[in-house]
């Protein structure tokens, strides 16, 4: 009998855990595409899809919890981790640059930008580099420790800024993950909301730097298919 290529196990493992976060925000894209072609001005229409999100998104948000958990258990039980291609530039200057070099050679994206159905693969803020990003949740994630280590204060003062708490009282960040419909860790006891589509994601981030006094040219996102284009293409390595 032939011996298992644990390689080629651990791809399929780590496309395996990608499918389900691609899942996931495919699934948040298109309630946002619904929402969004309602005739919001048409009493019966905008009713029926008041309906249809209210029930959507419970769905969602259930299926959201079922995948992180398969997915932290996979990552736990087989030890392949999504974050395992990830590379960082912070207090380490010559890495920092190289990883800067490396997302130069694919295009920049802005937050100006649509990000439906696309996948990043680094950024870099305010100079710091990171890349090897697999989800637009992780990338989230990071993003949020950089702004809690450089202004530990006015990170603080996020739980309880209205511009992220919702009409209906539903907070973008919190000290209590219970009041979070997905809490994601963020550090020193902080958490935020991550059950947000890749638009989501790239709408927080902007309110993010306004409130952080940051432009939002601050932040360089790079994309999966770029790079993926360019290997493709030929480009040397």
């Amino acid at each position: 009998m032939t011996s298992r290529n644990p390689f080629a196990a651990n791809e399929r493992i780590r496309a395996i855990l990608e499918d389900l976060e691609a899942v996931r925000d495919n699934l948040l894209a298109l309630s946002d595409d619904i929402w969004a072609s309602i005739d919001h001005n048409d009493p019966a229409s905008l009713e029926e899809g008041v309906e249809f999100k209210r029930a959507y998104n419970a769905k969602s948000t259930a299926f959201d919890a079922v995948a992180t958990d398969l997915s932290t258990l996979v990552q736990q039980y087989t030890r392949v981790r999504l974050d395992a291609d990830e590379s960082s530039g912070a207090g380490d200057g010559t890495a920092n640059d190289r990883i800067v070099a490396e997302l130069n050679r694919d295009e920049k994206h802005s937050l100006a930008e649509d990000f439906t159905f696309k996948r990043p693969h680094g950024f870099v803020f305010d100079g710091q580099a990171a890349s090897g990003i697999r989800t637009w949740r992780r990338m989230y994630e990071l993003v949020c420790q950089q702004l809690l280590e450089r202004d530990p204060a006015r990170f603080r003062a996020l739980t309880t800024n209205p511009d992220y708490i919702s009409s209906r009282g539903n907070h973008g960040f919190s000290t209590d993950p219970s009041q979070l419909r997905s809490a994601m860790p963020i550090g020193d006891g902080y958490h935020a909301e991550s059950n947000l589509s890749s638009n989501g994601v790239r709408d927080q981030l902007r309110r993010l730097l306004a409130t952080f006094e940051r432009p939002q040219e601050s932040l360089a996102i790079y994309l999966r298919q770029d790079r993926d284009a360019g290997r493709t293409g030929g480009v040397s390595e």
